[in-house]
């Protein structure tokens, strides 16, 4: 009976010492765990923070490569913009007439001014020289149309015949279009429309050729041994002429007051259809008051340059202005200026004559 109350005892002693050991382990234990868990908190928070830093090693390599394939782009394109067609050279800027200079400062090639009724020279550039003429082609054809006394009432319509094929220009005149003669004869001069020009010729009684024949038998008739027609619009760089020569036919046209009208007209409408049209001159000084001018005609073509004829009084003088094979846009009415200011201060009747470069 006391052996198995000491047996129970000690059992009861040895359970309360295991649950005592297991009790002073447990801290141990968790506290074994805490640190695994800590250490591995530490090591993902180790890895997070390297991942962003190894992402953010590639972001700017990928930006990199997207800017290099962009530069290379970019660099593959820009040689079609440098390719890009040079501007064609003139004429003029060919034979090398640009190199000879004047007095004045001309931008224009070949300069010619004349007293309109002494013939007097009081500047001359290049004025020899034979060069494309453009749209001042359209002053004879002018000539033509009005001398012939054809009726200005009739209608004309624009067909397929009348579209530039020589230089791709454009029209608000389409195909279809009907004018009479005399508002195509107003575009042509005033506005240096080319399909009005071209319809002009092509309904000439006896058609387009018989036309150009005329243009160039009343060239010759003139005394114009320097010209040279194709057609009546100028597109063409074979209608050629001489600064004198365009003196010649200037003189003449300025005698005809319907082309003295017409090519001086500062701005006109026409009807097409339902709607209107609104046409300026080329030459802007006809609008100023500064100037006093009797007849003119602008021409561009890239064989040509800008050109200009005038018929002007300037410090009571009647003079003929022709300026051919200008660089840059507004350089041929910077030329009629600087030749209007000169006479003005020299009074050239006094015996100022100005002369360059002039070839035979």
């Amino acid at each position: 009976m006391h052996m198995r109350a000491r047996i129970v005892s000690r059992i009861s002693q040895g359970l309360a010492l295991l649950v005592m050991g297991i009790a002073l382990a447990s801290p141990g234990v968790h506290a074994a765990e805490r640190k695994k868990a800590v250490a591995k908190k530490a090591a993902s928070t180790t890895v997070a923070k390297r991942t962003p830093a190894k992402s953010s090693a590639k972001a700017p390599r990928r930006t990199v490569a997207v800017k290099a394939a962009r530069a290379s782009a970019v660099s593959a394109r820009a040689p079609v913009r440098v390719a890009a067609e040079p501007a064609r050279l003139s004429f003029g800027q060919l034979a090398g007439l640009h190199d000879v200079s004047d007095p004045l400062d001309l931008k224009s090639s070949v300069a010619l001014v004349i007293d309109q009724d002494t013939k007097e020279v009081l500047l001359s550039k290049n004025d020899h020289a034979v060069l494309p003429i453009a749209s001042l082609t359209k002053l004879m054809t002018g000539l033509l149309v009005s001398e012939a006394n054809l009726p200005m009432d009739e209608l004309i319509t624009i067909t397929q015949d009348d579209v530039d094929t020589e230089k791709g220009s454009g029209s608000r005149l389409a195909v279809g279009t009907t004018l009479s003669r005399g508002e195509l004869l107003h575009l042509a001069l005033m506005s240096s429309e080319n399909r009005a020009a071209h319809a002009l010729g092509r309904t000439f009684p006896g058609g387009l050729d018989t036309f150009v024949a005329r243009m160039n038998a009343k060239a010759k008739l003139l005394g114009m041994a320097d010209t040279r027609f194709v057609e009546p619009t100028g597109l063409s760089s074979r209608n050629q002429s001489s600064a004198h020569d365009l003196a010649t036919l200037v003189n003449v046209a300025h005698g005809d007051a319907l082309l003295r009208e017409l090519s001086t007209s500062p701005s006109h409408e026409v009807a097409v259809g339902r709607r209107t049209l609104q046409y300026n001159n080329t030459n802007r000084l006809v609008k100023s008051p500064s100037w006093d001018i009797g007849l003119q005609k602008t021409g561009y073509i890239s064989e040509a340059g800008r050109c200009l004829v005038m018929q002007a009084e300037v410090a009571g003088r009647k003079l003929i202005m022709v300026f051919l094979d200008s660089a840059g846009k507004f350089s041929r009415l910077g030329d009629a200026e600087r030749v209007r200011s000169w006479v003005e201060k020299t009074h050239p009747s006094a015996g100022a004559i100005l002369h360059a470069g002039t070839n035979g």
